[in-house]
């Protein structure tokens, strides 16, 4: 029995932060202690969970005084603020931001990948990009038996990945353009119901943007292969939430389909989700609200005899981000991780 342990939630009020409250109790997860933590704007609100009424506190220097864990799903800049203060206090953070991913430092880990690399923490762990993960644990089984040389993967990312503002903006304007109304954009920068557009993220010079790049760089590291050709292309559409990706993997020698079958259908964290007669494979209605990334679709790509071809669906709010930092915290717990290294973490 795994001992219990005082949480932190740092944005609670978020949808990432309810996905986390929903899976602490469906998990059993073992809680001392619970406490929400948000900005001035959210404290003092009630959150109900398992029963009783939680109020949300305004996160402050005090806020992780006796806290064992901190699952940080507030932004990259609130995450720069309060996360070092939580390390000196004792916590170990999971942080669900791109503020640690890519520090040297900070172990960026998917349990179903590379567990491990969680016992190099030094108090920050950084839980992957929603993309990333998805990709991560749909590909590694067939990456396990032969490397992939070179991934090229689009991205179909539903208005869930920009967060629930923009999940009640799409309904909004998809009931809009129903009534002969022009639909309004705030959250996103154009329309997203019954239309779709690059991902709006920031582009660099090579004209990739930045959900692209951290694609590239977090399957690097988290695969611990740098020389891993990857390019992506991601892009919104009208689906309120998970995620669907469309892969192409090069591998170095040709990799049998029914055996990529397989090795997919036995993994942890994935569902084949293959119906050929009926032209029946993952949808992101299906992946709503469910735990496993559904793969299938898989072939022959007919230009490369060393390539496959995938497709997957995960739901971006649960695996894509709570679900995976809830299952980092019970590894922690479960190889007894919780212990800090006095080695510095770069902010």
């Amino acid at each position: 029995m795994l001992k219990k342990v005082n949480v932190a939630i740092l944005g609670a009020t978020g949808a990432v932060g309810k996905e986390l409250l929903q899976l602490l109790a469906e998990r059993q997860f073992p809680l001392k202690n619970l406490r929400l933590l948000a900005s001035s704007r959210s404290a003092g609100s009630q959150i109900a969970f398992k029963g009783q009424s939680i109020t949300v506190e305004a996160v402050s220097e005090n806020s992780f005084q006796d806290i064992d864990i901190v699952l940080a799903s507030a932004g990259g800049s609130t995450s720069k603020e309060w996360v070092h203060q939580a390390v000196a206090a004792g916590a170990v953070v999971i942080d669900n931001s791109s503020a640690f991913r890519m520090d040297d430092n900070v172990p960026l880990v998917v349990p179903e990948i590379n567990p491990e690399a969680a016992a190099q923490h030094h108090g920050i762990i950084a839980n992957p990009n929603c993309t990333t993960i998805l990709l991560g644990v749909a590909i590694y089984p067939l990456y396990r038996v032969q490397r992939i040389k070179r991934i090229i993967v689009a991205t179909y990312q539903s208005a869930s990945g920009a967060g629930a503002r923009a999940m009640t903006e799409a309904m909004v304007q998809a009931q809009d353009i129903l009534n002969g109304k022009q639909p309004q954009a705030e959250v996103l920068p154009y329309p997203i119901a019954f239309n779709l557009f690059p991902h709006n993220s920031p582009l660099n010079e090579q004209g990739y943007c930045e959900e692209e790049m951290k694609m590239v760089n977090e399957t690097r590291k988290i695969f611990g292969d740098p020389d891993i050709a990857v390019t992506a292309t991601c892009v919104r559409v009208p689906v309120l939430r998970a995620h669907s990706e469309a892969v192409n993997l090069e591998f170095e020698q040709p990799f049998n389909v029914q055996q990529a079958r397989e090795l997919i259908a036995t993994a942890p964290g994935v569902k084949l989700v293959e119906d050929w007669q009926s032209n029946y494979f993952p949808m992101p209605i299906d992946a709503t609200g469910k735990d496993p990334v559904l793969v299938g679709r898989i072939r022959q790509d007919l230009s490369c005899d060393r390539s496959l071809e995938l497709w997957l669906c995960g739901d971006q709010i649960r695996k894509g981000a709570a679900l995976n930092a809830i299952q980092i915290a019970e590894l922690l717990l479960q190889k007894n991780l919780l212990t800090v290294s006095n080695s510095a973490v770069s902010a």
